[in-house]
């Protein structure tokens, strides 16, 4: 059964009672236009609050297209064809009005016409007529016109909402990707995008963020990857910070960003990783997140990406969200080459571990750079003689050749320790 079947059943009444097509010129549709927009700024109170200086005069164009078509179907005797209620609503949708408004303009359509079309279906019936039949007719004509209307209306802005979001869903994805892979100046369509989205504005500084499910078998779970995306949005949404937010490599990933400065004689705002810190920790406890420093300019976020990816490997139980700015550089260097170098380990690491396993050598070594490669005051830090450090020593280099004495072999001692120790 056709959507508009109703209605032509119920044209077919009011024809019938003898009001069609006399109703059509008495139909007062310059009344309908002016009552219906006055209901509806009354019950909607989107129409008085919007800045959009389009949606009134919009409005008003829409109501005549109604009292237009409304006067020609009373004269026909036809459902009309509604393609300006589906152009309309795709306008509302566009403009982000909502749709609970524009639904709420529709009910007071039905209110008024239908006091108007029975105010014209009696002055034009014949004598004959039954009032009560034509009362009955021109009631069913408003309800089935504009609930007709109404849904076409939503279905219509509910497809042109899903649309505009798949649309800038790609649009998205297509900057994160732009932003966090790097790009060339000279590519136009690139420079366009990122400019057209305010992303080459001066005196912006950048941040990146990146957020994992503690148990990482859980990224491989789209509704669970989508829920810390959700989340995300969420907590950052209170923060004075723009948020491009996306996943990649099993990552939730956001590229922050926020004016820096308004001139070059303001001062600088707090940096964006400092101010997004607080609202990160109400993620809960069953992520971990890595916050990289602040960068100047879009070229720089590639970088802030790998430094967010590194604090996120500091992240744990006891701290889950972590700012690469709070880590030591000697702990980034050691889990880089934890991470990259662990086959290229000096063959005598496994000699030194070996005959240290109650950890005496390693915390003689480590309790000597402490004191300032001071025997003496190591000793007496360790409640040892002198002679026992310098015994230790003698000890591991003969097992790797290296003089703990000097700051070349200390350092080259201690960095081999701590990579072997973090790496099980």
């Amino acid at each position: 059964m056709e959507e508009s079947d109703a209605l032509i059943a119920a044209l077919d009444r009011l024809r019938q009672s003898g009001a069609l097509p006399g109703a059509a010129e008495s139909f007062e549709r310059a009344a309908l236009v002016v009552d219906t927009r006055e209901d509806a700024l009354a019950a909607a109170d989107a129409y008085s609050a919007s800045r959009n200086p389009e949606v009134l005069p919009e409005l008003d164009n829409h109501l005549n297209r109604h009292a237009d078509t409304i006067q020609r179907m009373l004269r026909d005797g036809r459902a009309p064809g509604l393609d300006f209620v589906m152009e309309h609503a795709q306008r509302r949708a566009a403009q982000k009005f909502p749709l609970d408004a524009l639904l709420k303009s529709y009910r007071s359509l039905n209110r008024v016409l239908a006091d108007r079309l029975r105010e014209a279906a009696i002055a034009a019936a014949d004598e004959n007529a039954e009032l009560r039949q034509v009362v009955a007719a021109t009631a069913a004509v408003a309800i089935e016109y504009t609930g007709l209307a109404a849904s076409r209306a939503t279905t219509e802005y509910v497809a042109e909402t899903r649309r505009l979001s798949e649309a800038e869903g790609d649009r998205r994805s297509e900057l994160l990707t732009l932003l966090l892979e790097g790009y060339d100046e000279s590519d136009a369509r690139a420079a366009a995008l990122l400019r057209r989205s305010g992303y080459l504005a001066q005196r912006q500084t950048y941040c990146v963020v990146v957020v994992r499910a503690v148990n990482p078998v859980e990224m491989e779970n789209v509704a669970r990857v989508q829920r810390i995306e959700d989340a995300l949005k969420d907590v950052l949404r209170g923060t004075p910070v723009r948020a491009l937010v996306g996943t990649r490599d099993d990552l939730v990933v956001a590229v922050l960003s926020a004016t820096r400065r308004l001139s070059g004689y303001t001062r600088p705002h707090t940096v964006v990783s400092e101010r997004v810190m607080t609202p990160l920790r109400t993620l809960g406890n069953a992520v971990l997140v890595g916050v990289s420093n602040d960068v100047p300019s879009t070229s720089h976020v590639r970088g802030a990406l790998t430094e967010a990816e590194h604090a996120l490997g500091f992240a744990g139980l006891g701290k889950r969200v972590v700012q690469a700015g709070s880590i030591p550089f000697s702990d980034i260097v050691v889990r880089i080459a934890r991470e990259e170098a662990r086959g290229s380990l000096p063959g005598w690491v496994p000699a030194l571990i070996g005959a240290d396993k109650r950890g005496k050598l390693s915390a003689t070594l480590g309790e000597y750079a402490s004191q300032d490669m001071n025997a003496q005051k190591t000793a007496k830090a360790l409640g040892i003689h002198a002679n026992t450090v310098y015994s230790r020593f003698e000890k591991i280099q003969d097992l790797t050749g290296l003089d703990p004495l000097s700051f070349k072999g200390l350092s080259e001692l201690l960095l081999a320790i701590d990579v072997t120790r973090e790496s099980g």
